[in-house]
């Protein structure tokens, strides 16, 4: 194993729940959030306390600039409102890196962005929507042009095996704790070229996506009030959102950390070199992990061997090595990085079906004129 860089261990009193409660809750919204007249109340129920102290509670969790709690809300997939993702990787002369990574941020479509250990230094995931004039690729190649990237790879999900944060702030990244294998789902090109021809959002479900998106208000019925700013019954609002559960359309409704802020300081992403034979049934096996958050199947290059992607998110760099560790060992893949989040420079969700993505877009093609048409 091969760890390029080392990050801080966890420093105390950094980001630790205020109790076990605080702990659980922790848990809990981060796998559902209930979508019901008053989900406080559904939540204290789970947990043994009662609706006001649940929210006294999630209200503090979510306070202040830099909030345990970054967000409450539908998780949409991407592909699924037909936009077009991928994961990114720049590098760039590092004198240029805080700069570059400040032109990326610009991007609405751009969600996560951090500086990483390796021979890439930018990392990035970008989304582009179905009425965007340039496609994915060449908006990619512009902005590469112009903050002067040295290099770039395009990794487009080829297989997916597991998507979801949900770290356990009460036990941390356990190497040996497991779970049973997801169903693979899509993810692929050819799953946004099926929904841009045949099964795009309407434009009800537009409207539906701008005000599930929103962060959740911090009340006893939070939906009964963006049901009423929706003009809808209350008991439509709901059905609608389990109607976008049902077709997948949404993940789930639930609530997104701040990793540092919750103990998890060290965000460690492992690449692996396997063998192509191998893909399906390694790929399995890593998703099976439960410290594992992402598991993806990603193209190689000939400067670029490792095919598996999967993110592995602990309290300190020793619980991520020990969980790559016993990957290893179980699927018998031993040639791997582990690449390092040393800073991050944007974290949040996509706003889908804002006008932001538009503006950005006419920004891009002003500002690279003079782009000569070809990859750096």
């Amino acid at each position: 194993m091969t760890a390029e860089t080392t990050v801080r261990e966890a420093q105390p009193g950094l980001g630790v729940a205020g109790d076990d409660i605080d702990a659980r809750i922790l848990n809990e919204i981060q796998r559902d959030f209930p979508l019901v007249r008053r989900p406080f109340a559904a939540l204290g129920t789970r947990l043994g306390i009662d609706e006001n102290d649940m929210l006294a509670r999630v209200r503090r969790l979510h306070a202040g600039d830099a909030p345990v709690i970054r967000q409450i809300s539908a998780i949409f997939d991407t592909r699924k409102l037909g936009y077009d993702s991928m994961l990114v990787a720049f590098k760039v002369p590092p004198d240029q890196l805080e700069s570059a990574a400040a032109e990326l941020n610009r991007n609405p479509g751009i969600s996560h962005n951090y500086e990483r250990s390796g021979q890439f230094n930018i990392w990035f995931t970008i989304a582009v929507p179905a009425d965007a004039v340039l496609s994915l690729e060449e908006q990619v190649a512009r902005l590469a042009w112009k903050v002067r990237a040295e290099h770039y790879a395009l990794l487009p999900t080829l297989a997916l095996y597991k998507i979801g944060v949900q770290l356990d702030v009460e036990r941390g990244a356990q190497s040996d704790a497991r779970t049973a294998p997801p169903t693979a789902r899509g993810g692929t090109k050819e799953e946004v070229l099926e929904v841009r021809a045949s099964r795009m959002p309407t434009a009800r479900d537009v409207e539906l996506i701008r005000v599930l998106q929103r962060d959740v208000p911090l009340v006893p019925e939070p939906f009964v009030q963006w049901a009423e700013e929706a003009s809808l019954p209350f008991g439509e609002l709901i059905g609608e959102a389990e109607r976008f559960i049902g077709e997948g359309r949404m993940r789930r409704f639930a609530a997104v950390l701040r990793h540092q802020k919750a103990g998890f300081v060290s965000n460690g992403m492992a690449v692996w070199k396997v063998p192509p034979e191998r893909a399906e049934e390694v790929g399995r096996a890593m998703a099976s992990f439960r410290a594992v958050s992402h598991c993806y199947k990603r193209p190689t290059y000939p400067h670029w061997p490792y095919s598996h992607f999967t993110m592995i998110h602990g309290r300190s760099q020793a619980e991520v090595e020990a969980v790559a560790d016993a990957i290893a060992s179980e699927t018998g893949v031993t040639e791997h990085l582990v690449l390092y989040s040393l800073r991050e420079f944007k974290k949040t969700r996509v706003p889908y079906f804002v006008p932001e993505h538009a503006a950005w877009e006419r920004d891009l093609i002003e500002s690279t004129r003079d782009w000569p048409g070809t990859l750096p």
